[in-house]
């Protein structure tokens, strides 16, 4: 599958090294996570083929390219459920507000750890299940940090399960059964 992503922007080309993360999600999703301070948006591209966008940070309009197709929009902070969102440090916090009362669950995980790479696809599994729940990953790299920090993550996998913009829950390590417990917990209080 051949996948282009351009974001655009009037202070300067689209071949800048404004994109701080652009990684494949263990779901066939990719994201270009951009950095706010340039004034920049986020844009999600989901789907098999590549074609779908869907917008993810406010800001201004955006050109994404996917394929041959070429898609603007105006962008603002969405809470996509029925798949796994990966975020990164300016695009967190507007997404949990933007879930409003449904609970927003955050993976927090690293490249190199294997107990991280055997719960991705159970994660993806359960956010494909449940569309009363926002999905989300963050990879708690270098530039990162700074949120991770914030949230207290010392461990990973760790699963913090957020409700009206707070955190109601935790989960550390590989345990999904815990993580779905969890989660209706949250869900039914």
């Amino acid at each position: 599958m051949a996948l282009r992503l351009s974001v655009s922007s009037p202070q300067s080309t689209a071949s800048s090294p404004a994109i701080s993360s652009c990684r494949p999600a263990a779901c066939g999703r990719f994201l270009a996570c951009v950095a706010a301070s340039q004034k920049r948006s986020l844009m999600v591209v989901s789907g098999s083929d590549g074609r779908g966008v869907a917008p993810v940070k406010s800001g201004g309009l955006e050109t994404a390219t996917t394929g041959a197709d070429e898609v603007e929009a105006p962008t603002a902070a969405v809470a996509v459920t029925g798949q796994v969102t990966e975020v990164c440090k300016d695009t967190f916090w507007p997404i949990v507000k933007a879930a409003g009362e449904k609970p927003v669950v955050l993976d927090m995980y690293t490249q190199w750890c294997g107990p991280c790479k055997v719960m991705a696809p159970k994660f993806q599994e359960m956010s494909e299940k449940d569309h009363d729940v926002v999905f989300l990953k963050l990879d708690c790299n270098q530039d990162n940090r700074p949120l991770a920090k914030e949230l207290g993550i010392r461990v990973v996998p760790t699963f913090k399960i957020f409700k009206d913009g707070k955190v109601a829950k935790e989960v550390t390590g590989a345990k999904i059964d815990e993580l779905a417990r969890a989660i209706e917990e949250v869900k039914s209080s």
